[in-house]
């Protein structure tokens, strides 16, 4: 009796595992598939708005894994409502760029010509701890030698020095960046001109930089 009541708990124990194996399988290509629907590539190009859906998808996979079998739907259901809204809000905000600027954030001129924007990295409750951080793991020792210090939507601090020149993006997308305009002391007629002078409409535009006293404009017939 003994034996045989063994005999069954190991049968019943086999099948959990196989059970966990297979759930586990589902859900790893289950994911894989989400991502590449949400196309991202990599952690560090992850936004906040990433990051909490990457999260939340972590927390329902583990449930669908040590749940049981109508864990699966319970958990593959709302990972889908998540990649849905994950899409239509990056839809969005690549046509809006004051909804972009809301979720995403932008980047933010940290360090210019070696002097330090306090103000910014005040709002951004960015330390000088921070910035000495990760300045310090790019290889630069002083902070007046630096030309440019941006901090990106992600964290990440993109660092140009003095022997070299900081693309400051003009347009994207059609739309002005009117802060960096100011930058670079021109205002909205400079830019309009310029397109004038190239024969372009501004709508036409999907990307122009300025570097080195230059525009460069990439249109978006260009990418067709």
């Amino acid at each position: 009796m003994y034996k045989k009541i063994l005999i069954k708990h190991y049968k019943i124990g086999d099948y959990m595992i196989i059970g966990i194996i297979l759930r586990t399988l589902f859900m790893y290509f289950f994911i894989i598939l989400a991502y590449r629907l949400m196309g991202k590539k990599e952690v560090g190009q992850l936004s906040i708005i990433d990051l909490i859906v990457s999260i939340l998808i972590a927390e329902l996979v583990a449930l669908a894994i040590e749940g049981e079998k109508n864990a699966i739907m319970m958990s593959v259901v709302p990972i889908m409502v998540l990649v849905g809204v994950q899409i239509f809000i990056s839809f969005i905000t690549l046509k809006n760029e004051k909804i972009r600027y809301i979720i995403d954030g932008k980047p933010v001129v940290i360090i210019k010509n070696g002097k330090l924007n306090f103000t910014e990295m005040s709002k951004l409750r960015y330390s000088l701890d921070d910035l000495i951080s990760q300045l310090r793991l790019q290889g630069v020792k002083s902070i007046d030698k630096v030309k440019y210090a941006v901090l990106e939507n992600n964290g990440n601090l993109s660092v140009f020095q003095d022997d070299s020149d900081y693309p400051l993006p003009i347009i994207l997308d059609g739309v002005i960046d009117q802060t960096v305009l100011k930058e670079i002391d021109k205002d909205y007629e400079w830019i309009i001109n310029i397109l004038k002078k190239r024969k372009l409409e501004l709508d036409q535009v999907f990307y122009a930089f300025y570097v080195a006293d230059k525009v460069f404009i990439i249109t978006k017939e260009e990418l067709l």
